[in-house]
């Protein structure tokens, strides 16, 4: 089997206008005719240099930035535009180089013959299994308008979810952050001037002055081996979350802690339950939807969870029991598509618990602030105040061994 090689191209379209891209062939004569059938004008066709990067992967978009692109796609579609010339609008107004590109690319694809949803899979670091199948639902429905409607409202408030969790977690981290880092410097900085008065007065300190003169010792003596320690603990957990038994066991840590975990719980189920219904709703099977689903769950228990669903619906079976048995899924989610797959309306079912829950995340994280919000006050005030008290009790001594 030949070697496949990445070619670098430029050209112009039959508008003149100048444009360029990647494409992968045998040589540079295949790279010609590919070319050629999309009607451009060849400038260069070189091989792609090999590149010295330190990225950890293919460069992906963002949920906001492809919510924006199916928004604007939907509506330049919804208004009769040809879709090659929506495309070819799009890509000029990209001001992401390799978002640009691949829109780019699709347009050629298109332009040569294949349907929209063939060009978009060749970019799966871009346009996921969900986007891409959604897509190719559409065009054999004929409703290709309708469904990046429906995918451009999945984005936008899926790119609202991801931010109301994020926004929950990052807050407790920040001020975890701030305290830890002040008790480091008064331990590092202020506090070793207060030793050195205290030694020079002698005399026998407080217990409380000890014990933190001894942790500002201990810390200034064997800082290095704590940072590698740190250093280490990340290390280690990276690499138990690299296996599958360790990504279930944190997974389900994560869902088992205390406030945090109510948010992520809700937060998993919202996506699950809007992405699946969006699946349906669009014509995607439900097998063929559960798989994708359980691929962009972001939790390995209500992945296996999901898992189990599918292959319960492949046997023959509802979805709902698998759920109910998993424990993962509240008692009314499970009540809900059960109702729904009754009457016939699960696609909806599952977009009114969707919609439930965004409104349960909602109320889930302004609950987390409130008790997170007095918990680190305290936490706080009793770290650095605590500092403080010890290292003020020896001054008080010293003024009354002064003025007696």
């Amino acid at each position: 089997m030949a070697t496949m090689t990445t070619y670098v191209w430029k050209g112009k379209n039959a508008k003149g206008e100048v444009i360029s891209g990647e494409y992968k062939a045998e040589d540079r004569r295949e790279v010609a005719e590919y070319l050629r059938k999309r009607r451009v004008i060849i400038q260069s066709v070189r091989k792609k240099p090999k590149e010295i990067s330190f990225s950890l992967g293919k460069k992906g978009v963002s949920v906001k930035d492809l919510g924006v692109f199916t928004r604007q796609y939907a509506t330049m579609v919804n208004a009769g535009l040809p879709l090659v010339q929506c495309l070819e609008v799009l890509a000029r107004q990209q001001p992401k180089p390799h978002f640009k590109q691949a829109i780019q690319q699709v347009t050629m694809d298109v332009e040569g013959g294949q349907t929209l949803s063939e060009g978009l899979a060749k970019f799966p670091h871009i346009f996921g299994d969900l986007y891409v199948n959604m897509v190719a639902a559409g065009e054999a429905g004929g409703i290709l308008d309708v469904i990046l409607q429906r995918l451009a409202v999945f984005m936008e408030k899926n790119d609202a979810l991801q931010r109301k969790v994020k926004g929950a977690l990052t807050y407790p981290s920040i001020v975890l952050f701030v305290a830890t880092g002040a008790c480091i410097f008064m331990l590092v900085g202020v506090i070793p001037v207060f030793a050195k008065m205290f030694s020079d007065f002698g005399g026998e300190l407080p217990l409380p002055t000890k014990v933190v003169m001894g942790m500002s010792n201990f810390l200034q003596a064997n800082w290095y081996f704590m940072l590698a320690g740190a250093i280490g603990v990340v290390f280690a957990f990276k690499r138990i979350r690299a296996t599958e038994k360790g990504e279930l066991l944190t997974d389900r840590l994560f869902l088992n802690l205390p406030i945090i975990g109510n948010v992520v719980r809700k937060g998993s189920v919202a996506r699950f339950t809007r992405t699946l219904g969006t699946l349906i709703g669009s014509g995607v099977p439900i097998l063929q939807g559960l798989e994708i689903t359980a691929k962009t769950a972001g939790n390995k228990v209500l992945q296996n969870a999901i898992g189990r669903t599918a292959v319960s619906i492949s046997q023959g079976d509802t979805i709902a029991e698998p759920l109910k048995e998993s424990g993962v899924f509240p008692p009314m989610v499970v009540q809900m598509i059960s109702i729904g797959e009754q009457t016939g309306a699960l696609d909806e079912m599952l977009t009114k618990v969707a919609d439930f829950y965004d409104d349960e995340v909602d109320a889930a994280v302004e609950a987390l602030t409130a008790a997170i919000e007095p918990i680190m006050i305290v936490v706080m005030g009793t770290m650095v105040g605590g500092m403080l008290v010890a290292m003020y009790l020896p001054m008080f001594k010293m003024a009354n061994v002064v003025g007696g």
